[in-house]
């Protein structure tokens, strides 16, 4: 089964409306930055979404929403949809974003940031000193490749260890 998508004008009105928007990215990717008064509702936890009237499903670009279109519609009862583009297209659209850039990056992104430089030195290593520091990219491409098979980052698993990912004390 698949939901409607709508682009972001039409999800605004049905929001004023009464209409739900709910976000199913991570955690970490919600606190950095949401569509004011959606609320979160990870995928990876993601069950039966209560309340009546219309509920609308959004991730970061539409991709998430879009690919996992049949899990969604079995969420809700009621009348369900996709925001077409996703965050990005809402913000595009000049509609209320709320951005709390003192949390830390989202994790995957740091996980790529952290994999590229690695390559990126294992290559400018291997080039200027020796060729063994090609095994760095190697190593590096390995590990993302298990966690692409797997569904388990290591490098995720130690970068979430790190201290500007931990909780501020209360």
């Amino acid at each position: 089964m698949t939901l409607p998508t709508l682009p972001p004008g039409e999800v605004r009105e049905l929001v004023s409306r009464g209409a739900r928007l709910i976000d199913i990215r991570g955690r970490d990717e919600f606190a950095r930055a949401h569509a004011a008064d959606s609320e979160n509702h990870p995928l990876d936890t993601l069950s039966a979404i209560g309340g009546e009237g219309p509920v609308v499903f959004l991730c970061r670009s539409g991709m998430r929403t879009g690919a996992n279109q049949a899990r969604l519609a079995q969420c809700h009862d009621g009348e369900a949809y996709c925001l077409e583009g996703g965050l990005e297209a809402w913000r595009k659209a000049g509609y209320p974003v709320e951005e709390d850039r003192s949390q830390p990056l989202e994790l995957m992104r740091q996980v790529q940031i952290a994999a590229g430089s690695l390559v990126l030195l294992g290559v400018l290593l291997g080039f200027a000193v020796s060729p063994a520091w090609f095994g760095l990219s190697a190593f590096v491409g390995a590990g993302l490749a298990f966690a692409g098979i797997s569904g388990w980052c290591g490098m995720a698993q130690l970068l979430a260890l790190m201290p500007w990912n931990r909780p501020a004390a209360a």
